[in-house]
């Protein structure tokens, strides 16, 4: 997106860096993202929110989206293939490939509405995949977590009326994207905290608020919306979780998962800005995973 944007190539290269340094990249198997093809990006966008973005991609330089998120030559494709990656995770867990699985790519997702492209985001990856999930495998219901310091609005109005999806989340507020989450949805789970909030209320939202609806929901598949700016060393956000707060909320899920999905999660990188920060919190997110 630019020099000395947070959204940088360097966000991937930091968590491939620390999975060597902490001598567990063998145990994963990986698998190579294909590109979504627009039929997919089309079970959550309009046709006319997709068209515009592969119209606005510039033959050189950048093309600016608005405030945040600008394209240059290789974003549509990057985009395509970051969706197309939480597909391929979906596919590879339902086909039982995998257990579950954890997509470290770029650009993130769960900003974009299925109209618009805002806050680093072009095609709600998250979305997409719970959506291929339910369409393409017949499932019933799916459960949507998100844990970035931002509200994943894109999400919330990709599924505020559908009953077949349960979205869960905790995000700064007031704060970007300045959007309300809507609390009187029947399968929104959306809670706002303030600035400087850390892992002890957020263990006690998930606690309270998270698990007994999810119990109830009994959900086949989990996803995850996995950002990891509410880190207290990054200053994207205002809020001080530590590695720990990740590991401890995503072994929730996997006790969730294990319950009434047959362990089956997808998880999606969405934030996380502070580079070690960020590496640091996904390899405790990736050893939850993998029961390591």
């Amino acid at each position: 997106m630019g020099q000395h944007h947070p959204e940088c190539p360097e966000r991937l290269q930091a968590i491939e860096d620390q999975l060597i340094l902490s001598r567990i990249d063998y145990f994963f198997t990986r698998i190579d993202p294909p590109l979504a093809t627009e039929d997919q990006l089309a079970l959550i966008h309009t046709q006319e929110h997709i068209h515009r973005i592969k119209s606005l991609a510039p033959l050189e330089g950048y093309a600016s989206i608005d405030g945040d998120t600008t394209m240059n030559r290789h974003t549509w494709q990057a985009a395509l293939r970051s969706a197309g990656g939480a597909i391929a995770a979906v596919d590879a867990v339902m086909q039982g490939e995998v257990k579950n699985a954890f997509t470290c790519l770029r650009p993130p997702g769960h900003h974009a509405e299925p109209n618009q492209a805002m806050g680093f985001c072009f095609f709600n990856n998250v979305a997409i995949a719970a959506k291929h999930a339910l369409e393409h495998y017949g499932l019933e219901r799916v459960a949507i977590i998100d844990f970035d310091v931002h509200h994943g609005n894109g999400t919330e109005v990709a599924f505020q009326k559908d009953p077949r999806v349960l979205m869960c989340s905790y995000f700064q507020h007031p704060f970007y994207p300045y959007t309300e989450a809507n609390l009187n949805l029947p399968n929104m789970v959306n809670v706002p905290l303030p600035a400087y909030s850390a892992g002890e209320a957020v263990r006690e939202v998930v606690e309270l608020q998270w698990l007994p609806r999810l119990r109830e929901f009994k959900p086949q598949f989990i996803f995850i919306s996995a950002g990891f700016d509410a880190h207290r060393e990054d200053d994207m956000g205002q809020m001080g979780l530590v590695e720990a707060d990740y590991a401890w909320i995503t072994r929730q899920l996997m006790t969730i998962a294990n319950e009434t999905a047959q362990g089956r999660i997808v998880s999606c990188l969405e934030g996380g800005y502070n580079l070690s920060a960020l590496a640091r919190s996904v390899i405790a997110h990736l050893k939850e995973l993998a029961d390591l």
